[in-house]
């Protein structure tokens, strides 16, 4: 998959991706560049509109980007996205949006995403929106989050916009089960 550099920089600011790393990895622009690890299984949902990333039980240090990129003018992105983190596992997700418009129509991405933390499993989540160019079109994020965390699961969610976003609605819900914890931080430019 050849990047223009104007990609390599959205992903360097959203992800911190200077190169590809080699473990489990969804990178969204036009196509898709998508590989599981052992331990991480990352595919099509069923309803065909985003993805389903399974992190088997027990799985620990390891990282997952879900990066997406938007540099198509006009573009007005939408996807359902699930996690479900295994049982004792402990593991980073690394996500995020970043739109290029040079553009004078409006560009967006809304991400939906369900993340479910297993029984005794440990996650820490990072997103990071960023928007850049020159035109006048919007760049228009609006993210939805439900995490449900299930008996002793402990969750960090770090989400920050960084620059650049016109427009954004951002949804978080929570259903947290006995001796979970969530600590959510949100940085709004």
């Amino acid at each position: 998959m050849n990047f223009k550099p104007v990609d390599m920089q959205l992903l360097d600011v959203i992800s911190n991706i200077k190169s590809i790393p080699a473990g489990a990895i969804n990178i969204r622009r036009e196509p898709v560049i998508r590989q599981s690890s052992p331990n991480i299984k990352i595919g099509t949902n069923a309803d065909n509109n985003g993805l389903l990333v399974e992190i088997k039980p027990g799985t620990r240090d390891e990282t997952v980007h879900v990066p997406v990129i938007v540099t198509r003018a006009g573009f007005h992105d939408k996807v359902y996205n699930t996690f479900v983190v295994g049982e004792d596992a402990d593991i980073t997700i690394i996500a995020g949006c970043g739109i290029h418009n040079d553009s004078h129509s409006d560009s967006s991405h809304d991400g939906i995403h369900e993340i479910i933390v297993k029984k005794g499993a440990r996650m820490k989540y990072v997103e990071k929106h960023y928007g850049e160019g020159n035109g006048k079109g919007k760049r228009i994020l609006n993210p939805t989050t439900k995490i449900i965390l299930e008996t002793s699961a402990i969750a960090e969610m770090e989400m920050v916009q960084i620059k650049g976003v016109d427009d954004t609605v951002r949804t978080t819900t929570a259903h947290i089960e006995d001796k979970a914890s969530l600590k959510i931080v949100e940085r709004l430019m």
